[in-house]
């Protein structure tokens, strides 16, 4: 097992990574019962596991052994990106009141990046916030969204736009649960390893052109290693910067572009892994366009992505379409859009200073 740690002053939190952790109910007696600040340092008796139709089968029983004694009410949900709406967290909330949870409640989160950001959210809102835990199931989950504290839903109008900041008390990444998980979504959440690699550590990026193999094959080594690594890489941009007034906005490289894409396909079309696998494509090619990246590098990252599976365009996805959604994305700043760019490999940065004819051509390449 290996542990990290977010380092946010009294919101700090471990992050544990390993195989087997979701039957460990010392784990779960240490770092999940006793988890919660408003229990003050008592073990929590009462939890809402928010799960959905594919893992609530796999995984819940497993959840439920490791808390034994307590109290453990199921809202299961269904599963996919289109269903991540205002009126499934309202299901949550009916589940939390109609069982009379206080605020010494803990909500669960088992599940991927879609079951992460709801359930957060019903725990950010209910009674003001009460504690929840991260138990991510998928790739995409352990290496991005369990860690952070965005929670939110979808709107018709784009992606993520209504949510909160909440940081979860504890996030056990199980990477057994990744040998059940469909070829698809493996390769979804390889496109945010590449993109934590691109953001800021090219050692990283090179590790991944020789290993992207053995990451397709499950190999637990190459697994566990690229999972520690996009958690190390997401965590200390996290503590640098929790509420994205700064260096945070760079873990949304490949997003913008990505969100777009989601939006447009009414969220289902591509899967948001491999929407932002068409991003990082999309980001490179700008980057050379506005000048900033040289063509060598943006080849390696359309190679890796390639070689990982993921798509590198949009061609059903009208160009002017995917501008619009891009509008109203959370970095639009004073009506300006801001992007995540890259000067090579590793050197991302956030700017909203950009030739216009760059992003022009680099939707006339990626989007029909």
């Amino acid at each position: 097992m290996q542990h990290l740690h977010v380092e946010l002053g009294a919101r700090s939190y471990p992050i544990l990574i390993g195989p087997g952790l979701l039957g460990r109910a010392d784990l779960f007696e240490e770092y999940v019962a006793r988890a919660s600040v408003l229990a003050g340092g008592r073990p929590t008796n009462d939890f809402l596991l928010v799960t959905n139709t594919t893992v609530s089968p796999l995984y819940a029983e497993r959840v439920h052994a490791s808390l034994p004694g307590r109290r453990i009410v199921e809202v299961v949900l269904p599963d996919g990106e289109q269903h991540k709406t205002l009126a499934n967290v309202s299901s949550i909330f009916d589940v939390l009141v109609a069982n009379r949870y206080a605020r010494d409640a803990c909500v669960l989160a088992l599940g991927g990046g879609v079951v992460g950001d709801m359930a957060g959210f019903a725990a950010a809102c209910y009674q003001r916030g009460i504690d929840f835990v991260q138990l991510p199931t998928t790739l995409l989950a352990q290496v991005d969204s369990s860690v952070g504290g965005k929670t939110g839903v979808n709107h018709p109008g784009g992606k993520n736009l209504i949510g909160a900041f909440h940081q979860p008390r504890a996030v056990l990444a199980d990477t057994d649960t990744l040998a059940t998980l469909p070829v698809r979504e493996l390769r979804a959440g390889i496109a945010e390893v590449i993109k934590c690699a691109l953001i800021e550590d090219e050692p990283f990026f090179a590790w991944l052109e020789d290993r992207i193999e053995a990451l397709l094959a499950r190999e637990p080594e190459a697994l566990g290693h690229a999972i520690r690594k996009s958690c190390e890489i997401k965590a200390g941009i996290v503590a640098r910067d929790e509420r994205e007034s700064g260096d945070r906005a760079l873990l949304n490289l490949g997003h913008t572009f990505g969100h777009a894409i989601e939006a447009v396909q009414q969220y289902r079309g591509l899967l948001h892994g491999e929407a932002v696998g068409a991003g990082l494509a999309m980001a490179a090619t700008f980057s050379v366009r506005a000048g900033l990246m040289d063509e060598a590098d943006a080849a390696r990252v359309r190679a890796l992505l390639v070689r990982a599976g993921l798509p590198i365009e949009a061609q059903d996805v009208a160009g002017a379409a995917a501008l619009e959604a891009m509008r109203i994305d959370k970095k639009v700043q004073s009506g300006r859009m801001r992007f995540v760019l890259m000067r090579g490999i590793g050197r991302s940065f956030v700017t909203a200073d950009y030739p216009e004819d760059a992003l022009a051509a680099t939707l006339e390449t990626h989007f029909a």
